[in-house]
């Protein structure tokens, strides 16, 4: 039979925890040759340290999450009806948000979700040069036209 005890992954609080509540409950004075509460002082330190690096960080993902949101949502609106080249619409994002760190990549990247979440369509085209592109519209009639890159 498969053994169903579950791990438990230890992270340096508990750690940390551990080896204070030994210091605490041991009523040792020394615990080598440094003193019970120095010890004990750093461990509350260093634990209040952790805390705070993971408020930061968790900050710090949910501002980039809304970030994404709204150039997510400025891709969208810079969709037409029409079919539009990644160049275009990127053109069209920068425009409108004024944001000129915005790159193609991203509005790919956008565009892609987009289209996964139903929300556009996208269709390869022939552009004026006569290479083969990605055009992205609006999720409606499908209309088939050249597009200039």
């Amino acid at each position: 039979m498969a053994n169903t005890e579950k791990v438990v992954k230890l992270t340096k609080k508990d750690f940390y925890a551990a080896i204070k509540e030994f210091i605490v409950m041991s009523e040792e004075t020394k615990v080598g040759n440094l003193d019970a509460e120095e010890v004990i002082a750093f461990i509350d330190k260093t634990v209040e340290q952790i805390e705070n690096k993971a408020a930061k960080a968790k900050e710090k993902a949910a501002e980039k999450k809304n970030e994404g949101d709204e150039l997510f949502n400025a891709v969208v609106e810079a969709l037409t009806e029409e079919l539009q080249t990644i160049d275009e619409i990127t053109e069209a994002v920068v425009a409108a948000t004024g944001d000129e760190e915005i790159t193609k990549s991203k509005v790919t990247a956008r565009l892609t979700k987009a289209v996964n979440a139903d929300m556009a369509r996208k269709e390869q085209v022939k552009g004026a040069s006569g290479r083969k592109v990605m055009a992205y519209a609006l999720k409606g009639e499908v209309v088939a036209e050249e597009v200039a890159e």
